[in-house]
């Protein structure tokens, strides 16, 4: 599946620690990969060509090669010559295999880049598939902070000076680290898997009003900093309404639809006196807890004989 986004080939061979056999004399930007999805050519070296997808990566196992070298030269050729035509993005070599003299032909003929790496085939291709999941995610970036505090990933939202950031500074001196502060990009890199992450040119920094800009890493250490971490809960700050009604049970299940899935939320009010690292902290426990089936005021409402309506699940904001 091809997507709007695409990662450079370079950056993939240097990840993925991939010999180059060949690499046509092309700019950068157009040596790029815009499909998470990788293919086998068995059937494309059989003569099939129906259905097959030029934007795929393509991996020649220990069984194309072993069937490419029992064909005679002429098929051989032609088969290969029909493959590279085509121009996949690039063809991996795996096990360190040996490539025939007409696959490097053909491979420079149609300027295709052909690369080769000692992994067995499954192995890689697993790889590179998580690798493109993250690198071609459909993504957004939204204004806010985002922590790890016990293992869970926060995304922390609310208007400009609302506290944000000096929420995550005690957040870090309490020994937990940041992801991102100002701006978070997200990604969908699953079906049920959001990841959030700071911009490059951003990461590390916090702006705090009267202090300026600081790097996190630098002041608190490399352990007070992490680069991404799964989205597992969203805490909306606000100024507090006295007029408005809180949920001081937590019994209703709020959520936020992010990129189509959907992150448990909840809205903390923000006055003099509340700490609120420490709020967040208990946030997090509790939303672990609530994933492992366990529910604090549920068992309140039960030990006090009330009966436990399921509430509905809120939606409070949708982002695409």
């Amino acid at each position: 599946m091809a997507g709007k986004y695409s990662v450079q080939l370079s950056k993939v061979i240097k990840a993925h620690s991939l010999e180059t056999i060949y690499m046509p004399d092309k700019p950068e930007s157009e040596l790029v990969i815009k499909s998470q999805d990788v293919n086998r050519p068995g059937l494309m070296f059989a003569g099939y060509e129906k259905y097959f997808d030029n934007l795929r990566v393509e991996f020649i196992g220990l069984a194309e090669m072993s069937y490419l070298t029992e064909l005679d030269e002429s098929t051989q050729r032609e088969r290969l010559e029909l493959f590279f035509s085509l121009k996949p993005p690039a063809a991996i070599v795996t096990r360190n295999i040996d490539v025939l003299p007409a696959m490097l032909e053909m491979a420079k003929k149609y300027e295709v880049p052909l690369l080769r790496t000692s992994e067995p085939t499954s192995g890689i291709m697993a790889t590179l598939i998580s690798y493109l999941n993250t690198e071609l995610a459909e993504r957004i970036t939204r204004h806010g902070v985002m922590v790890e505090v016990y293992g869970e990933g926060i995304l922390i939202l609310g208007d400009s000076g609302v506290g944000k950031s000096e929420t995550a500074v005690e957040l870090i001196k309490r020994g937990h680290r940041l992801i991102a502060d100002d701006a978070v990009e997200i990604r969908r890199v699953s079906s049920k898997t959001l990841v959030g992450a700071a911009p490059d040119n951003i990461r590390h920094f916090i702006e705090l009003r009267g202090i300026g800009v600081v790097n996190a890493r630098n002041i608190f250490g490399i352990g007070a900093v992490k680069l991404t971490e799964k989205i597992d809960m969203v805490i909306q700050l606000e100024q507090w309404d006295s007029q408005k009604a809180y949920d001081r049970l937590g019994l209703e299940d709020e959520y936020i639809s992010i990129l189509g899935i959907k992150v448990p939320a909840t809205t903390v009010p923000v006055k003099p006196g509340r700490n609120l690292a420490i709020i967040i902290e208990i946030a997090a426990m509790n939303n672990r807890q609530k994933r492992m089936g366990y529910n604090a005021a549920r068992e309140l409402m039960q030990q006090l004989g009330m009966e436990d309506v399921e509430p509905q699940p809120k939606e409070l904001e949708v982002w695409h």
